[in-house]
């Protein structure tokens, strides 16, 4: 095994051929980031402004972390099986409620794993911004 570091501070891995160089991912820069809202057959109060910066997407598709920020609103999800998420809040407040009425609130510095199967509702209270990483093993 050979670990060599480059201007690039890439780093080859021991399972890689040790001519493809693997880079490191840091979430210093600030990609491009994507606006959306959330579908309208799932909305439950406002319409909030949702941003996303993806800073690593895997070849496969089936990963994705970065950050996350919205707006105060909130909306129903329902995450299929084989997709699930980790976040951790950066800062603001959201509340995630079950089907069974199971209410959770998550502030600045906590985290939280939405399984696969979850289904509930999101609630942004105050401005929020997180860290995130979806996996979605039906994708790739």
């Amino acid at each position: 095994m050979s670990l060599r570091l480059s201007r690039s501070n890439a780093v080859s891995t021991p399972d890689l051929p040790s001519s493809l160089p693997i880079s490191l991912v840091d979430f210093r820069g600030e990609p491009v980031p994507t606006h959306d809202n959330p579908r309208p057959d799932r909305l439950v109060t406002g319409n909030p402004d949702r941003t996303t910066w993806t800073h690593y997407s895997a070849t496969r598709g089936d990963v994705d972390c970065g950050i996350w920020a919205c707006e105060p609103g909130a909306w129903r999800i329902a995450f299929p099986a084989g997709k699930e998420e980790f976040f951790h809040v950066i800062s603001g407040r959201l509340r995630i409620t079950s089907l069974t009425g199971d209410a959770r609130e998550f502030g600045p510095g906590d985290a939280c794993v939405i399984p696969a199967g979850f289904e509930g509702v999101f609630e942004v209270i105050e401005r929020v911004r997180k860290h995130f990483v979806v996996i979605d093993r039906n994708t790739g």
